[in-house]
């Protein structure tokens, strides 16, 4: 066996990779890579790049201050590259952002909704955090980095699977 190195990539330093397909239609199979889909997204658009069922898996730029967000259930977030802060905020009333049995994210018009700040976590490359139901969240990074979701498919998941996904051998 040929030896096989390990890669990690980050935004500004990634392999595309793609799928060898022997005597199949691409189509049928979904590939795409999240750094150059973070790469080209616009700073805090949550892209699909897996989908099972209503499970999204999106992938983001992080750049500069997001927006804030919340969601009816728990999500959770995967810094893939460089650093990127998670402010937490424990919602004032959580059923005025969100219907308790929606799905997914939503965005929060208000500038910095009321709340009780519950603090921030710093996460670095391969760090993960959990964002709790009934707290509003928002992401700062001082330099483009990529990050990851694993939540359900909502308003403010964006799917591109033509502009992303390999469609060639």
């Amino acid at each position: 066996m040929g030896q096989v190195a390990t890669y990690f990539g980050a935004l500004d330093d990634y392999r595309k990779g793609g799928v060898e397909i022997i005597d199949d239609d691409p189509r049928n199979y979904v590939f795409s890579n999240v750094f150059e889909v973070a790469a080209n997204g616009a700073p805090y658009e949550r892209i699909a790049v897996g989908k099972n069922f209503e499970y999204v898996i999106e992938s983001a730029r992080a750049e500069g201050t997001s927006g804030w967000f919340t969601c009816a259930h728990d999500e959770f977030v995967l810094c893939m590259d460089a650093t990127v802060e998670v402010h937490l905020l424990k919602l004032d009333d959580p059923d005025a952002h969100v219907d308790p049995e929606s799905e997914g994210a939503v965005a929060i018009a208000d500038e910095t909704p009321a709340g009780r700040k519950m603090g921030r976590i710093v996460l670095g490359r391969g760090h993960q955090a959990l964002l709790p139901v009934g707290a509003a969240y928002r992401f700062h990074a001082d330099k483009p980095a990529a990050i990851l979701f694993q939540t359900i498919e909502g308003p403010v998941t964006v799917q591109k699977w033509a502009e992303i996904c390999q469609t060639t051998a």
